[in-house]
């Protein structure tokens, strides 16, 4: 098994089984004969050898770690205790180390009532004080106990600290996550816009049309099989697009339906069938990676044709992609009256939408009234991330 697989197998386990090793550590570390005697001492009591009520003190010091983080009140106090018995009776083992460490742990990961837990530890380390000073502590100092006391404030203060630093990354995370859900719905919002209006447009001129063709049987029946495959095509984007809102949708999926600027051909056909005249170019060899480009500059032909079909229905229109080494190149320009028409789409949502897209990836985008039309243009740098 690799390092990497082992560490997911251990963040796997539970959080007391991965704490009792440090637990078991200190209880062997409090055995070895080089350390004896070389623990906390707290007074100036004589050392004593280990008896049985030592194996006591020592399990109320080491064995509690393992419940540090799942318990650590319970743990603290235990801890608590063992270090007062270890320091009345003379042990003076390592073990006593483990009370600074669950100091730390209490103040970092204990959620409720920390005021009143510092208090009760303040107040009871006056009793371990006098006792100590009661047993024959007489070279200890007032001020010894009083450094004492500060150590184990800096050890609870390093646990707090640390639980800071903790929620504050948390906090940081779910802003960033919030923001990320924000722009993925102001996404799909532009996708729903982008779908609904020009699908649903196309339908409404083509059953129109349809209506003054009941004395031609032929072009009523194009008409009507028009408006059925825009329906269809409305259907697919649409159910694409709850695919996304579904949090089980796999993250490559989005790729695999979204338009590329190839399929501007088959937008300009739709059009065509709706009753617009439209004039396609394209200019250039699309590069093997283009990022957001394609997507962007689909959705850029497609706002614009709709809007055609909407404002300037039966107008020419002609439609002008090109493709460069670091860039796409869209021009949609649309006859007719051009006061009309800009007045109509120029504050738009939709132009709107694509005027930020075209930004985001860095490339520009304008839409205004000329010569009695309309003309949109994009200059969309291939090869941006989406």
């Amino acid at each position: 098994m690799s390092l990497q697989g082992a560490g997911q197998v251990w963040r796997r386990l539970d959080v007391t089984v991965r704490d009792l090793p440090l637990a078991l550590l200190f209880l062997a570390a409090s055995f070895l004969p080089g350390l004896r005697g070389h623990g906390t001492e707290l007074g100036d009591l004589p050392d004593r050898p280990f008896d049985a009520l030592a194996l006591g003190a020592l399990a109320l010091e080491c064995l509690p770690l393992a419940v540090r983080r799942r318990w650590p009140v319970l743990c603290l106090a235990l801890v608590a205790c063992g270090f007062a018995l270890d320091q009345v009776r003379g042990y003076h083992s390592a073990a006593g180390t483990a009370l600074p460490i669950a100091l730390i742990s209490t103040g970092s990961h204990l959620e409720h009532h920390r005021r009143a837990t510092v208090i009760l530890l303040s107040v009871a380390y006056v009793p371990l004080a006098v006792a100590l000073t009661l047993a024959g502590s007489g070279g200890e100092t007032p001020t010894g106990f009083v450094t004492f006391f500060l150590v184990l404030a800096s050890a609870w203060g390093a646990g707090a600290w640390l639980r800071a630093t903790r929620i504050r990354e948390e906090e940081r995370r779910e802003l960033a996550a919030a923001e990320i859900r924000g722009a993925e719905r102001a996404q799909i919002a532009r996708e729903l816009h982008d779908v609904v209006t020009h699908h649903v447009t196309a339908m409404v001129v083509q059953a129109d049309a349809a209506r003054y063709l009941t004395g031609a049987p032929q072009r009523l029946e194009q008409s009507l099989a028009a408006v059925s495959d825009t329906g269809r095509r409305a259907m697919t984007d649409l159910r694409h697009l709850l695919d996304l809102l579904n949090p089980d949708h796999g993250a490559g999926a989005t790729d695999v339906r979204a338009p590329a600027v190839g399929r501007v051909l088959t937008l300009v056909e739709q059009t065509r069938r709706a009753g617009q005249p439209v004039d396609f170019t394209e200019q250039g060899t699309p590069p093997a990676s283009t990022g957001s480009a394609d997507l962007v500059a689909y959705r850029v032909v497609q706002e614009a044709l709709t809007n055609a079909l909407k404002y300037a229905h039966g107008s020419p229109t002609s439609v002008e992609v090109r493709h460069g080494e670091r860039e796409i190149t869209v021009e949609v320009r649309t006859g007719g009256s051009g006061a009309r028409t800009a007045a109509a789409v120029g504050g738009g949502r939709g132009l709107a939408g694509l005027r930020e897209r075209v930004g985001v990836l860095g490339g520009e985008f304008s839409a205004g009234g000329s010569d009695g039309g309309f003309t949109v243009r994009a200059r969309i740098p291939a090869g941006s991330a989406s």
